[in-house]
């Protein structure tokens, strides 16, 4: 659990570089994809933010849950890894390995 904490700990931080360039964070519809490929519509865009041309995956080779905006309440967006289990796509739901 706790290379998932730091993986998600690191994309935020690559969101967060990605929200300086373009002035917010990528929407759910853009996702995480919007850190390897510039969104058509994104100005100020510097990336790549990561490498690889693929979907992010969280340490069980799942894709990570993001959402923008945040469906829980203080933050602006969603980041969760579904864990071992990789079942749910909910971030309130147990078993969710999200950012702070």
């Amino acid at each position: 659990m706790s290379v998932a904490r730091q993986s998600i700990e690191r994309i935020d931080g690559i969101l967060d570089m990605y929200k300086l360039d373009v002035g917010g964070y990528p929407s759910t519809e853009d996702g995480l994809q919007a850190l390897i490929d510039k969104p058509g519509d994104v100005e100020g865009w510097n990336g790549p933010y990561v490498k690889g041309n693929g979907t992010l995956l969280d340490p069980w080779n799942h894709a990570y849950v993001y959402r923008s905006p945040s469906t829980r309440q203080g933050h602006d967006y969603d980041l969760c890894s579904a864990g071992p289990a990789g079942q749910t796509a909910d971030p309130s739901q147990s078993g969710m390995i999200c950012n702070n």
